[in-house]
């Protein structure tokens, strides 16, 4: 099949994606008869929540994809994972009442009025946990992403990481639909100085750190955040940040080196998730004129823009698009779940980090060459 046929059959399938729309009135609705914490094996995952959505009149939707035009609104949920699943994985319910023995179900919406009232909550969870397990995940989801999917997503790669600390979701107005392209890339612009600022009340907390974890579109939404805080002189001034992974960011590779620019090459601590087969990217790079995407884009080429790259082509993932091999992959979501515990960076100097750990598929590249000093 040629690249043009593999194209078209590609966006087909996202068409067909696009008009079967998720539920999406699935938040704090268990299951009258079997609820979600009667189920043997349940896990029940804390995710903390920072939105620019606007709050919805249905209780069910918490927040609609409409643009909250000034600041954030705040809201806690409770997600049951359900027992005997494989890692990776993520099964929304289709139908209500869901089914907890084998659905993710979204449980007890907090919301809190506005920024001190959040910032107390999270304290209030930091404090009760062993001093090992205060850091905390800050995830940005990305494109066609409605709030259910960026919850249960967060909560999925939370615990199948291992991650001992809180994890909280940035949510931007993403519409969760394949056909929004480009209202979904306004919203994570419009998003970017909510994120400076809920990235600074996260880190003004009691936690030991910060890792910022962003996916697709929303290493624009990120990476033009921390751009934009470093020209103010604001970036990472708590120096609570200890990581930053950029997974399979779907970020015009030119803008992207053009980004970096206000950053000294030593400061450049950014962990770069790709995947040359990433098909959500091929078709993304078609929309913008055939300019790759930083996450398909040569792991030489980006390593030499001072930043670590990790080239996933060769893992398996269980997506048929490869989008999401950072949260998919059992191999890659615990790995990183490690590092992250660890309280490490992903590379030591003496190649004992992430390199030594990551599976024989995966490729290391250090930032300012191309020399690989992972396995391929």
């Amino acid at each position: 099949m040629g690249k043009v046929q593999q194209f078209l059959v590609g966006f087909i399938c996202l068409l067909i994606t696009a008009c079967a729309a998720p539920l999406g009135n699935i938040i704090g609705v268990d299951n009258p008869t079997t609820p979600a914490a009667s189920v043997p094996g349940t896990t029940l995952q804390t995710v903390f929540v920072a939105t620019t959505r606007q709050q919805s009149d249905d209780p069910t939707l918490l927040y609609t994809a409409d643009r909250e035009p000034v600041g954030l609104n705040f809201a806690k949920v409770v997600v049951s994972i359900p027992p005997n699943r494989k890692t990776g994985s993520v099964s929304r319910p289709t139908s209500v009442p869901p089914n907890p023995k084998k659905d993710f179900v979204i449980l007890d919406p907090i919301k809190y009025d506005g920024n001190q009232a959040f910032k107390r909550a999270v304290d209030q969870s930091l404090a009760g946990r062993p001093s090992d397990s205060r850091e905390i995940m800050f995830f940005v989801h990305g494109y066609n992403t409605d709030l259910p999917a960026a919850i249960l997503r967060t909560a999925q790669f939370a615990h199948d990481s291992g991650f001992k600390g809180i994890p909280v979701l940035f949510s931007w107005a993403s519409r969760g639909s394949t056909l929004q392209y480009v209202y979904d890339l306004n919203s994570a612009l419009h998003a970017r100085d909510d994120l400076i600022v809920a990235a600074e009340l996260v880190a003004s907390t009691r936690t030991n750190g910060v890792n910022i974890i962003a996916h697709s579109m929303g290493n624009l939404l990120t990476v033009e955040a921390m751009r934009q805080d470093q020209l103010l002189g604001g970036f990472n001034n708590s120096g609570k940040i200890k990581s930053i992974v950029l997974a399979s960011p779907d970020i015009d590779a030119e803008l992207f080196a053009k980004q970096l620019l206000p950053f000294p090459r030593e400061a450049r601590k950014f962990y770069v998730l790709i995947s040359e087969n990433d098909k959500a990217l091929a078709i993304s790079r078609k929309i913008a004129g055939g300019i790759d995407r930083v996450g398909d884009e040569p792991g030489s080429d980006l390593a030499k823009l001072g930043v670590t790259v990790i080239d996933l082509t060769k893992i398996k993932d269980t997506s048929s698009l490869n989008h999401t091999k950072f949260a998919n992959s059992p191999e890659i979501v615990q790995v990183i779940g490690a590092r992250l515990n660890e309280g490490d960076s992903f590379v030591t100097s003496n190649n004992q980090g992430l390199g030594k750990n990551l599976p024989a598929a995966a490729q290391l590249l250090t930032g300012g060459g191309d020399d690989v000093i992972g396995f391929r």
